[in-house]
């Protein structure tokens, strides 16, 4: 924990921490609390794999968790697919609050689900992001005759029947000429693939309409979910022969390589602005350049302006070259996820600046090791597990040691202790532990042959039991 001043503690912090080549049992969703101790953990199944995304929805009324869960290229073994895409299989987990998948979500007719959003829907759907590779002479662009262009999409199935009722090509819509990406990107390492779009967030307007972040256009589009035609286009590039409103940022409103927009209200837009870095012509990496930023923009449709509202900077300053996520809490508050940098922390509502990155940052931690997370968010849960507590009782000295622990569990308290001479005579021997972190280390007096604990809540009711354990010296 780099800082923490928050005065309240309440919720947690939602992060699927990942790395490249990770062993499993370390990549997969955390659940922590604000001081960093775990709360729940799930590991992805296999070395190649991640989550991301992972994040509290709203589900035929009740709060859920949602992660995509997949191979994305890039790692070990990947398919021939540009950076970031997914591979086939991938979809998205809708999980309840006893941690059970209560849905499975996946794309259809050819594409899909890629990993970078889904958005639930209080009509009972699910919005996402899809991807597909399509054949494409790319030599007008600089690339290869025989390339690909690596197509995104929206769709958007109803969880009821799993039916699609929405679908929407970027490439029916929107110019490759408008793209900050290269064309000479698309090399034999990427399978003559051109990453020209790179969509990477999806949100619900006021008004129904869709906001799809693309970061390789620098740009958002708003689209209306009826028609699919585009209202307009924030920053970015236009071709002459488009006739949606380009609406141009002032200079300090501009942004690039930018990720997760969101709307707020009617006239205000927030947006992580990674402001860093693309691909050359020659298809190298570009080297760092600008400072990434939390932004929030004034933005007038009519007017085609956008004017900055609110900045957050983080302490030093940094610069991210991808992922990355700015989210509102009900306070007002910030609260940033610095995307391959490996930091996550909150600001004041009024923000900050460059030159003063300090100011109103009220929390701020980092990831251990070589770990970072593709979003993070700050939210209230409650996890009710199925699973029971774990326990382990060790003797030393002519004492035990018993060691608690309930996976998941947000309503845990305290614990209660039993011991006895076998495993159907058994009595309270430490009625009320405070819990202290993910696992409650409990010194009790004697040793006998048996332990049990019980998980307690507020009210110091039973919520959970343990199995009864042996102990071991």
């Amino acid at each position: 924990m780099l800082k923490n001043t928050l005065t309240d503690t309440s919720g947690y912090i939602f992060t699927a921490p990942y790395a490249p080549g990770a062993a499993t049992g370390q990549t997969g969703t955390y659940i922590t609390d604000v001081d960093g101790n775990p709360v729940w953990f799930k590991a992805v199944p296999g070395t190649s794999m991640e989550n991301l995304g992972f994040r509290v929805q709203t589900y035929q009324g009740k709060p859920v968790l949602t992660t995509w869960q997949g191979t994305a290229a890039g790692s070990p073994g990947y398919q021939n697919l540009p950076i970031a895409a997914p591979e086939p299989g991938a979809c998205f987990y809708i999980y309840d609050q006893n941690y059970n998948v209560i849905k499975t979500v996946s794309a259809v007719d050819g594409w899909t689900a890629d990993l970078h959003e889904m958005v639930l829907t209080p009509q009972g759907t699910a919005l996402f992001l899809t991807f597909k590779t399509v054949a494409k002479d790319l030599s007008a662009y600089g690339g290869p005759a025989d390339g690909y262009v690596g197509d995104y999409g929206i769709q958007e199935i109803d969880l009821a029947t799993d039916k699609l009722v929405f679908s929407w090509d970027m490439l029916d819509h929107i110019s490759l000429k408008d793209s900050y990406e290269t064309a000479a990107s698309a090399n034999a390492t990427d399978g003559n693939v051109w990453d020209v779009f790179h969509p990477n967030s999806l949100d619900l307007g006021p008004n129904g309409e869709l906001l799809v972040s693309l970061r390789n256009m620098w740009a958002g589009y708003a689209i209306d979910p009826t028609s699919g035609d585009i209202l307009w286009q924030l920053n970015g590039k236009q071709q002459s022969d488009e006739t949606w409103p380009l609406i141009s940022p002032e200079k300090d409103a501009r942004f690039s390589w930018q990720h997760m927009l969101r709307f707020r209200g009617t006239d205000q837009i927030s947006l992580f602005d990674d402001g860093c870095c693309g691909t050359n012509a020659d298809g190298s990496d570009e080297a760092a350049q600008g400072t990434s930023r939390g932004l929030v923009l004034n933005v007038d449709v009519a007017e085609k302006t956008a004017s900055v509202a609110t900045t957050a900077y983080h302490d030093p300053t940094l610069k991210v070259s991808s992922q990355g996520s700015m989210q509102q809490l009900a306070t007002g508050d910030w609260f940033v996820g610095w995307g391959i940098q490996p930091y996550f922390s909150q600001y004041g509502a009024a923000g900050n600046s460059a030159a003063k990155p300090s100011s109103n940052l009220v929390y701020d931690a980092k990831f251990s090791g070589d770990m970072f997370s593709y979003r993070a968010f700050r939210d209230t849960w409650v996890g009710i597990p199925t699973t029971p507590p774990k326990t382990v009782a060790q003797s030393t000295d002519g004492k035990t040691t018993v060691y608690a622990s309930w996976n998941g569990s947000t309503e845990t308290v305290a614990w209660q202790v039993l011991a006895g001479s076998s495993q159907s005579e058994l009595a309270v021997v430490e009625p009320n532990a405070a819990r202290k972190g993910f696992e409650t280390s409990i010194v009790v007096p004697g040793t006998v042959a048996y332990y049990q604990v019980r998980a307690l809540d507020k009210a110091g009711q039973v919520i959970g039991t343990s199995a009864v354990v042996a102990l071991s010296s």
